[in-house]
């Protein structure tokens, strides 16, 4: 009988791998606290050492949705409103801050323990028990 991915590396390692590498990625994940500095006054990018803030990126685009309304067809309205919005998205993704909560380093160490272990035991359960590394 075959056991998971059609090896016979067992189906019982890879179900207990499985929920433990889902439970450690799920306590890990829960751990980080986001925070994003979007506003109006932040810095997003900086060209030729002059720093543009967001409210500097909607300029532009103020002015290419006022083209688009004025002439549809505007490709310079079209790209001064596009350029706008990408530039936007990639500023609050850059101003994304990722910080792990506080924990004692019991809590840590039980998640790093489920979570890598859980890789170990899943990854484990696919290859052939017969296989040598």
């Amino acid at each position: 009988m075959r056991g998971a991915g059609g090896t016979e590396g067992g189906i019982g390692r890879f179900f207990i791998g499985l929920i433990m590498m889902v439970a450690g990625g799920y306590l890990f994940l829960h751990n980080i606290h986001v925070s994003v500095g979007f506003g109006l006054g932040y810095q997003y990018f900086s060209f030729w050492g002059v720093g543009i803030t967001s409210g500097m990126v909607l300029v532009p685009f103020i002015f290419g949705v006022g083209l688009i309304f004025y002439d549809r067809s505007s490709l310079i309205g079209w790209l001064l409103a596009g350029a706008s919005l990408v530039m936007l998205g990639f500023g609050v993704i850059a101003q994304t801050r990722f910080h792990l909560q506080n924990m004692s380093a019991f809590d840590l160490l039980t998640i790093l323990v489920l979570l890598v272990g859980g890789i170990g035991l899943f990854a484990g359960s696919l290859r052939s028990s017969k296989s040598v590394l």
